[in-house]
Parts: structure tokens; sequence; C-alpha cells
């Protein structure tokens, strides 16, 4: 059973945490991982969002291309990619591709289709794409995607443990991640035999 995976990247296949060194240094700060309990960086650095927007205009691609890769990623997306279709949906602007084109090349990742949306609402996208899973590590973005229909598997953060609804399952790596969709694949077929 061949799936249509759909991957988010921030959080998701880099560490959740990376943007906070070059954070911190810039903002005199001293946040740990452990402190970062919301998603939206401003909240957590306790700044107007206007700061943030321009420290990350000054510093978006080099924050990016320096991310961290969550440890398994890489194993997990080759063999996922030997059986499945791969799609990469990030909420990243469209001038990060190349940026994000490097640093899938530098880390030597399966080169799925890559969909830049400059928007963290990624449901169209999804229905587009036919996805039958959906990897991602933003609560609102899951609870979006499980709304519509879609199986999303959550990728466990500091900023993402709140109550989740039908639909939604909270994975905590890569090798989870893998066992699930194997697991899924199982269901699917014995489903499918039943019916025949």
């Amino acid at each position: 059973m061949k799936l249509n995976l759909c991957i988010d990247i921030d959080g998701t296949i880099t560490g959740a945490y990376y943007w906070l060194d070059i954070a911190n240094r810039y903002f005199k700060t001293n946040i740990k991982p452990s402190e970062v309990k919301v998603y939206d960086i401003h909240e957590v650095l306790k700044i107007p969002r206007e700061a943030y927007l321009k420290f990350y205009e000054m510093y978006g691609e080099e924050i990016h291309a320096q991310a961290d890769l969550r440890q398994n990623a890489k194993e997990i997306l080759w063999k996922l990619n030997q059986k499945h279709n791969i799609y990469y949906i990030t909420a990243r602007e469209k001038t990060l591709e190349e940026v994000t084109k490097g640093w899938f090349h530098r880390n030597e990742l399966p080169q799925g289709e890559l969909h830049l949306l400059g928007s963290h609402y990624k449901v169209n996208q999804a229905k587009e794409l036919g996805c039958d899973i959906f990897i991602e590590d933003r609560y609102e973005n899951a609870i979006q995607l499980a709304l519509a229909g879609f199986e999303v598997l959550l990728m466990d953060c500091n900023y993402n443990r709140l109550p989740l609804i039908p639909g939604i399952t909270r994975v905590y790596d890569w090798k989870e991640i893998h066992k699930v969709i194997e697991e899924y694949i199982a269901g699917s077929n014995e489903k499918s035999t039943k019916i025949a």
C-alpha cells in the first residue's frame, strides 16, 4: 500500500529549538528549550511580534541553514521514501526555497516534492495532494487537519502538549513515526481483506 505522506519541516524533521541560540544572543535572553511552552517565538521571548519579524528578516536564512536534524529522521525518511510518496509542506515563505533545498541536500535527505506555503494553513494543500497521513509539530495545524478528516502524527514538543482530538496521534521520535505508519498500513490491509 503506497501512502501520500505530508511532512512538515520545522520542529518535525528539524529539532524543535534550533532557533533558540541565535535568538538568545540577539535578544540577550537566556531561554531554555524547557521554557518554550508556546509555538509563537515572540511570545516565548516576551517581545513584540514586530521585533521578532525584524530579527527573522535579518537571520531567517541563517537560522534555517544551520537547523539540526531530529534523531533518526534521515534514516526513517529514506525508508518511507522507498515505499511511499513524500511531500514536504512548510509554512516557510517561498523566498526560503533555495535555503530549504540546500539544507535538504546537505543533510542528504530524500528530495520529496516541496511546498512552501507562506501560511500555517495546510488543509487545502493536504487535500490537493490526497494526503493519507500528515506529520506535524504545530498543535493548531494538527487540530485543523484532523477536523478536516486527515490522520495526523503530532511530533511531541514542549509547546504542543495540549489535549488531542480523534485523528491525532502523539509521537515522540521518528522510529515511532515509522512504527505507527506500518501499523496504519497493516490496519488498512486488514479492513480491505474483511471487505473482500
